[in-house]
This record gives structure tokens, sequence and C-alpha cells, in this order.
């Protein structure tokens, strides 16, 4: 039987993979992506606003093998999928939960539904490897504000949208991948 987490001969395919905070979704998504045998471009959508997310950037930065091109964008990811998506490279995008938060901290609807639009487009048609990290946030109690909650609808519509168009959607909960869709990626 074929392992469902092995990447396809050929290298490409796009993959989500969602979780919970801790759930091991980053460190599954950095093992996807050295499996991969292609160049990896890691995409960061996370800025550190405080020690803590300092903190936590940092044991992201101690992890990832040292030969992997890092870019920073905490907003225009599908300018950045475009332009770096290649046959023979593997793209990973960490996180686009943070993305969005991004976006919705600017207050800009405008930019908020463009980029959603242009992100979708691009996941798409991009060639060679994609795999991307999302926060599943809507398992629980509804948020009692209104930010949060609509932070949730966007997130659940988000992952929606990207999970229709990926070759594989895996769920990790305590470090265990559930893979929801899709067979080797």
């Amino acid at each position: 039987m074929d392992d469902p987490l092995r990447p396809r001969s050929d290298g490409g395919g796009r993959t989500l993979i969602l979780g919970g905070v801790r759930s091991g979704k980053s460190r599954l998504a950095e093992r996807l992506a050295i499996e991969s045998a292609l160049p990896v471009v890691y995409v960061a959508t996370a800025h550190a606003g405080d020690a803590e997310m300092t903190r936590r950037i940092a044991g992201h930065r101690e992890r990832r093998p040292r030969d992997w091109v890092l870019i920073e964008e905490p907003l225009l990811l599908a300018e950045v999928l475009a332009r770096e998506s290649a046959p023979d490279r593997c793209i990973l995008v960490d996180c686009l939960t943070l993305w969005l938060t991004n976006w919705l901290m600017k207050m800009d609807e405008s930019g908020l539904h463009d980029q959603t639009r242009a992100l979708l487009e691009v996941v798409a048609e991009a060639p060679g490897r994609l795999i991307m990290v999302g926060n599943e946030t809507s398992m629980g109690v509804i948020p009692l504000g209104e930010l949060t909650r609509r932070f949730c609808d966007l997130a659940g519509v988000l992952h929606q949208d990207l999970a229709a168009g990926c070759d594989q959607v895996i769920l990790t909960v305590a470090g265990l991948p559930l893979v929801l869709k899709g067979g080797p990626a």
C-alpha cells in the first residue's frame, strides 16, 4: 500500500495542511518539503510584533535546513507564489491564517478580497510542489468578538476553497497526520 504522505515521483502537487496550534502541521510540512527532494522556497507570512512571536519565529528558523530560500511576505502572497513557483521547486507557505490576520488587521476589505482571489488563482495554476499550512480555528467554541468570528469565517471559507483545488489535504492532531483528501502528494 502506498504511503499517503509520500511525495509524487514528479515532485509536483498541491498540499494543504491544517491543524490547531502546536498540532505538528509545520513539522509535517517541512518533512514533506524535504522529501520532495526539490529546492525549497519557504514563504513566511508572520512578522514579529512581540517577544513571544519573535521566539516562535526563531524556533521555526532553527529547525529549517540552511539551504532553503526564505521569503518573508505578510501580505502579497499571491505575487510571491506567482514569481517563485517552478516545476523544479517546492514552495512551502507557513501560514495562511497569519496571512489572513495580517489583512484583517490592515482593515482593507477590498485588498483582502482581491488578494484572496489572486491567491486562489495562483494556487490553481502554480507549477511544481506547493505545500500550504493553515490553522484550523473553527472546531471549538464560537468566539465572542465580531472580528474573531469574522476571522474564523474567512479562514474556514479560504481553507474550503483551497482544499477544493488541492491534490491532498491533511489534518494534523497531536503530531499525527490524517489524510482527508488525496493519496501520494
